[in-house]
């Protein structure tokens, strides 16, 4: 059972490795921080917590370094997390000011993250699975030419142009709109999918063939909406801290390109009270990425809650990451929450 002091001492070793990224001694625990005990009693301590495996000596007669139970014992007894500056709060809000849309947003939060952070900044889209269709718009690019724009009540938008199997003249465009528009609006995307493909499914007619090609294209459309989608930024940052992991960043790098593991980690990551989750290092390895952290929050959509976080090696200043990403999150809440408001 460790001790309050060998939590405090456990506290400073993780804190000192990180800033500086050398084993930490008895003595440079007494000179920098202020326990008012000998040397000898913070080895002691430091004896006690290699004994629990939270701390380990990466050479013979060095100092000690945090192990991955360690860090996960710092990160589950953090008193507070460690504030934004003034600076670093005006740039996630001159970051996230005024997007484009949906994506513009998500893109510029994974840029800020990164920039606060200096580790790969990822962040989970919006579920639409339970998203509604608001519009369906067709405008003619050709005779036989069109581009379907679909919007939900979420914030999602698709455009697609489609290549028509017959001209059409705008009074087919607009019974085309019509008929459509009846079928998915205001319903639920697995709903509106759905009546599409009962339509796709009936008796094919001549005169239906552009419906149908359109109603093939909005169902793929409408699919798309349905999967997860992760935006990332700052992947350049694992080449330089590459010293920073014990073995090859290739699995990280990987998984980067792949999307998936990292969708499923992060949707598995457990929060706490305060929407907070960690996983660190060895937690990984079912996802093969052992030798990673990663640390998220959770930020309200108008479909429910998704994450935003960084990734980074195991030796990262987790309070500061965490402050960072509670920080984003919640003026992420905020801005999809005004965007819904104001539609």
């Amino acid at each position: 059972m460790v001790t309050e002091r060998g939590l405090q001492v456990l506290r400073a070793i993780v804190q000192d490795y990180v800033e500086t990224h050398e084993p930490v001694g008895s003595r440079s625990i007494v000179d920098r921080h202020s326990f008012g005990v000998s040397a000898a009693t913070i080895r002691n301590d430091m004896a006690q917590l290699e004994d629990e495996e939270l701390i380990t000596a990466p050479h013979t007669s060095s100092g000690r370094v945090p192990t991955d139970k360690g860090y996960r014992v710092f990160v589950n007894h953090l008193a507070q997390l460690r504030p934004l500056s003034s600076a670093q709060r005006s740039a996630i809000e001159s970051f996230l000011t005024d997007p484009a849309d949906l994506d513009d947003l998500m893109v510029r939060t994974v840029r800020v993250l990164t920039q606060l952070t200096g580790q790969v900044a990822l962040a989970q889209y919006p579920s639409f699975a339970r998203a509604h269709v608001t519009h369906l718009e067709l405008v003619a690019l050709a005779p036989n030419r069109l581009l379907t724009v679909l919007v939900t009540d979420a914030g999602g938008v698709s455009q697609r142009m489609t290549v028509l199997p017959d001209t059409i003249d705008e009074t087919d465009l607009a019974v085309l709109r019509a008929r459509l528009s009846a079928l998915i609006t205001g319903q639920a995307i697995a709903e509106a999918s759905d009546r599409l493909q009962t339509l796709l499914a009936a008796e094919e007619t001549p005169r239906d063939r552009v419906l149908r090609t359109l109603a093939g294209v909005v169902v793929d459309e409408l699919s798309g909406f349905r999967q997860e989608r992760l935006v990332m930024a700052g992947a350049a940052t694992l080449a330089r801290r590459e010293q920073d992991f014990r073995g090859s960043i290739h699995p990280l790098l990987e998984a980067i390109e792949e999307q998936v593991t990292l969708l499923r980690l992060m949707s598995e990551m457990v929060p706490d009270e305060h929407g907070l989750a960690a996983s660190i290092g060895t937690e990984n390895a079912s996802f093969g990425l052992g030798e990673a952290s990663i640390v998220a929050s959770d930020y309200a959509a108008p479909t429910g809650t998704a994450r935003v976080g960084v990734m980074g090696p195991t030796r990262m200043d987790y309070p500061s990451n965490l402050a960072a990403a509670r920080a984003v999150a919640r003026y992420l809440s905020r801005m999809l929450d005004d965007d819904e408001t104001g539609r």
